[in-house]
């Protein structure tokens, strides 16, 4: 089999991981600021129960 017929993935770089790193990093600081968000939301949820009663 010669290099012509051979199915090549495409390659990886060191270049691709930094792009990757940062995505996750965004992506870590979209989950964190919504689970903050959620939690106030929460929060203020049961102090309007808390409230009413």
């Amino acid at each position: 089999m010669d290099d012509s017929t051979k199915k090549s993935a495409s390659p990886k770089t060191a270049a691709d991981k930094p792009d990757k790193k940062l995505k996750s990093d965004d992506k870590q600081a979209r989950l964190a600021e919504a689970l903050r968000a959620n939690l106030r939301r929460r929060k203020s949820q049961a102090r309007d129960r808390r409230d009413q009663d």
